[in-house]
């Protein structure tokens, strides 16, 4: 009978979704060419590179290399085998999904177990720097020092999501981490060995990474067009406040103002839109602003949580911890927001001083500028790498003459 309801509640959805696409065709035009823009632009370009050497390093060893050196930090800390260091570092460069695709990844080559993939999957997908600094705190908020706040919330929220899950489920086979001598040897053992179990041409190495990589952006592409045309049908539908209504008296709970609903909505199912809507908002303070904000960039959306269960499903990785963890996660980000506030942005400003001493200033400007370049450049990035994929594909599938 469960199923049953499932089914038609599913069928009803998609059946009002066909509905609104013919109601509103030009909304729904309009919303995927934005974006569209924004993956061709943006995403597909930032995420390439990252992509394409994750993949190189696995096919090397060196993953293998770093994870015995982050074992004796990792496994007690987490709870997850020490090549998770690489998959946080590489996750936290390079923003979402880039954690779930290498967790997949590496669960596929049993280098995880289930729960540990599990477990590591749930706080190694983050918003990167970039994004924070020069999109939101800059390009939303007009304020570099909003970045600051907003980065220390999210990545310490995903510190303490990742030991609050380090208690998620039962480990398959007690593992007790010993400290042995020589650990930079067997960390190059350990990477020799897999280069030779593993080995390949570079060129087909490299082929490879490029192929699997823009696989993984096609699929980011479809949800990120997806998810832009279902948040402006919720909106035109009015459906955005209808539900914001329903979360007014949450809001009233932590004493934020009922005006940041309708950002809060839109923020979970896309985060630039969300993001942007909360900055604007009218009635509420700057503080309020950013602990709204910094709840949207930890819970992540919708639409990124979509791209994530993709990945997942094919490395046969559970869902549900990782959409648990992402609520812990807005709710840790939210609260070092309010924390970390007077200290950070208060106190700095009633001192005269424009940015925190101990903070270089240098990485924001960077950060910013490499964003407005992707914004100029990217089409071209995106343009080169389809083609050089479509020649690998046609070479690789045209039969021997």
């Amino acid at each position: 009978m469960k199923e049953k309801w499932k089914t038609l509640v599913l069928s009803s959805i998609i059946i009002c979704l066909c509905i609104a696409l013919l109601r509103y065709p030009q909304q729904s035009f309009e919303a995927a060419v934005r974006g569209l823009h924004m993956w061709w632009d943006v995403v597909f370009p930032s995420l390439l590179p990252f992509f394409i050497v994750s993949e190189i390093l696995i096919g090397f060893g060196v993953v293998h290399f770093l994870g015995v050196l982050l074992e004796p930090f990792m496994r007690p800390l987490f709870k997850v085998p020490g090549i998770g260091g690489f998959v946080w570092a590489m996750g936290m460069a390079s923003g979402y999904p880039a954690g779930a695709k290498l967790t997949a990844r590496l669960k596929q080559q049993q280098q995880l177990s289930a729960v540990e993939a599990e477990r590591l999957v749930s706080f190694t997908n983050s918003s990167n720097p970039l994004f924070i600094f020069g999109a939101i705190s800059v390009g939303f908020f007009h304020n570099p020092n909003i970045g600051i706040i907003l980065a220390l919330s999210h990545y310490l929220g995903n510190i303490c999501v990742g030991i609050m899950m380090r208690f998620h489920g039962k480990d398959d086979a007690a593992h007790v981490a010993k400290q042995k001598k020589g650990i930079f040897r067997q960390a190059f053992r350990a990477m020799h060995e897999t280069r030779l179990k593993h080995r390949q041409a570079i060129g087909k190495l490299l082929g490879d990474a490029v192929r699997s990589s823009i696989q993984t952006l096609f699929m980011i592409g479809g949800f990120i067009i997806l998810f832009s045309v279902l948040n402006k049908l919720l909106y035109v539908t009015n459906m955005t406040n209808v539900l914001a209504s329903i979360v007014q008296n949450g809001l009233a709970i932590f004493q934020l103002p009922s005006e940041l609903s309708v950002p809060l909505i839109a923020g979970m199912f896309e985060i630039t839109l969300g993001s942007q809507m909360a900055s604007e908002a009218t009635n509420a303070t700057l503080l309020q602003k950013v602990i709204v904000t910094s709840f949207i960039l930890a819970f992540s959306g919708f639409s990124v949580q979509a791209q994530v269960a993709s990945i997942l499903a094919e490395a046969n990785i559970r869902f549900q911890p990782f959409f648990i963890a992402r609520i812990c996660h807005g709710l840790f980000a939210a609260f070092f927001a309010s924390l970390l506030w007077k200290p950070l942005y208060v106190e700095p400003f009633e001192a005269g001083e424009t940015w925190p001493v101990w903070l270089p200033q240098t990485g924001v400007q960077w950060s910013v500028t490499y964003v407005h370049w992707l914004e100029q450049y990217g089409f071209f990035i995106t343009a080169t790498a389809c083609l050089v994929y479509l020649l690998i594909t046609f070479r690789r599938e045209k039969p021997p003459a």
